[in-house]
């Protein structure tokens, strides 16, 4: 069987760690051809790919990013593509896809296998917001990006009596800013579900200062949204390929607590760092499964599923049932938090 594999959307921790796994169990296990195909759904478009062999997965397992590439494909031109299913299989001599990307990738899988493309997805974001499965590989790692910058940011602003709003990613879920924020005992926590009020921000940093804690690091996913009628600020609009543009958050923050109180307050934007750099153990796991998983399903052939973590064993879950949902934060992990803000 000839399987084609691509990477799609963000770059992630993890997303070589699967290529290698789907490489590792197609060949050694049913002498499979592994065909990468490059820069995502665009390489499919296009008919660009590569054989991959076991050496060229040889060392790979601990690499951020991902060797194959990534892009993003505007949606029209998805639609176009679903519509010669077969004709790029055909061309790139395929008798199956292993998919691996967040919802936008996952919807476009979702999309080609009911056009009759035999397609088996893998979730990949390190939002953790693919609502099918517990957990996706990546998080992990930007978590720990994040509790390490809100470590170092304590010393910092305690050594100058300041307020440091940390700018996490996460568009539409805190999850991000919700685990960094509590592994790196943030003082307050803001997340997209739970609009936040700015006197209330103020007032509670004030109270900080007045016990003689003259300083605070606030946790701030770049999606987090002031209530209404609080504090006027707006997100981006939507790029060329429909996404939502967000950012610019701590910095208003970081602005409106210096007007409201007279203190210093500095906005530090983590950004793509979060994407970067070698994933974790647990991310390296959590993919390598994933990989070996979809390898499984294709010989199954369940195809028009994705591999999903459900508690500690790895599942198969309709992609038409996981689409478009967003896992968010419910309020009961909120109040675990026990956060101050």
């Amino acid at each position: 069987m000839r399987i084609g594999v691509l990477t799609s959307g963000g770059d992630c921790p993890g997303l070589n760690a699967v290529i290698r796994s789907v490489v590792h169990r197609a060949v050694t296990a049913y002498g499979d051809t592994v065909v990468g195909i490059l820069d995502g759904y665009r390489g499919l478009l296009e008919g660009r790919a590569r054989p991959l062999e076991l050496d060229d997965v040889h060392g790979v397992l601990a690499r951020g990013g991902t060797i194959l590439g990534s892009a993003r494909v505007e949606r029209e031109r998805i639609r176009q593509g679903v519509e010669q299913s077969a004709k790029l299989a055909a061309v790139l001599g395929i008798d199956a896809l292993i998919a691996i990307g967040g919802d936008g990738t996952l919807t476009a899988a979702e999309l080609f296998s009911g056009a009759g493309l035999p397609v088996v997805g893998v979730p990949k974001t390190i939002d953790n917001d693919v609502e099918a499965t517990d957990a996706t590989f990546g998080h992990d790692t930007a978590v720990l990006v994040g509790t390490e910058a809100i470590d170092r940011l304590k010393t910092a602003a305690e050594s100058h009596q300041r307020v440091m709003v940390a700018e996490l990613m996460g568009r539409h879920t805190g999850w991000i800013a919700l685990h960094a924020g509590m592994a790196g005992g943030a003082h307050g926590i803001l997340i997209p579900e739970r609009p936040f009020d700015i006197e209330e921000v103020c007032r509670l940093i004030d109270e900080r200062f007045t016990r003689g804690k003259n300083f605070t690091v606030l946790a701030v996913a770049e999606g987090a949204t002031p209530a209404p009628g609080t504090m006027e600020f707006q997100h981006g609009g939507r790029d060329v390929y429909g996404h939502q543009q967000f950012g610019g958050i701590g910095h208003r923050l970081a602005a409106e607590i210096e007007n409201w109180l007279g203190k210093e307050a500095l906005p530090v934007v983590l950004g793509h760092v979060q994407r970067g750099g070698t994933p974790t153990a647990l991310d390296r796991v959590l993919a390598t499964r994933f990989g070996w998983h979809a390898v499984e399903a294709v010989h199954q052939g369940a195809f028009g599923h994705l591999t999903a973590l459900r508690h500690t064993r790895i599942r198969l879950v309709p992609l038409t049932e996981t689409v478009g949902r967003l896992k968010t934060v419910p309020p009961g992990q909120w109040v675990e938090a026990r956060v101050v803000l």
